[in-house]
């Protein structure tokens, strides 16, 4: 599980963007993720190929949090790499932020921060989750695990007046 600083290290590419632009604050980056409605997970097969799908996350506690059922694609390819690619963002060409995430996503089992998890997921999306021993039941009776996404590195793409590309490293 990855931990790190609550305030990563921010570096401006000049390569990529407009003179004078400046670097995306990390608490602009966090507003963002916590707004976001919806991501999508790139994980990694285990013949290499990539596998991507949009879903419902929820920020807390410096990291996100997904659910996915125990024999979805993304719950195979978890099994055999933890790494993974979130990228939520503005999807338009002259305005608004792209925030990508690369980090490690890891099976929770704190039944108390499956009980926070499912909190934020009822308040954010209206989606109600029962905690069970091993993550949540959702009203159509399935079973999902949940994971959490620690954050390893992540970027900003803005765009409008000014162009930029921000990278945070965040430290374990």
């Amino acid at each position: 599980m990855t931990v790190h600083s609550a305030q990563p290290i921010t570096f401006l590419d000049s390569r990529f963007g407009t003179a004078g632009a400046e670097p995306v604050p990390w608490a602009e980056g966090q507003a963002a993720i916590e707004d976001a409605e919806i991501f999508w997970l790139s994980t990694v097969r285990s013949d290499g190929q990539p596998h991507v799908t949009p879903l419902l996350m929820v920020y807390l506690e410096d990291a996100l949090f997904f659910c996915t059922g125990a024999e979805e694609q993304k719950a195979r390819n978890l099994a055999h790499s933890p790494l993974v690619a979130v990228t939520t963002g503005a999807n338009a060409y002259k305005s608004g932020t792209d925030i990508i995430i690369e980090g490690e996503a890891v099976r929770v089992a704190s039944r108390s921060l499956l009980d926070q998890i499912a909190s934020r997921f009822l308040s954010k999306y209206e989606w109600k989750y029962d905690v069970v021993d091993d993550g949540f039941v959702g009203a159509e009776g399935n079973t999902a695990h949940v994971y959490r996404v620690g954050f390893h590195k992540g970027f900003a793409f803005q765009r409008g007046a000014e162009y930029g590309q921000t990278r945070w490293t965040f430290k374990p």
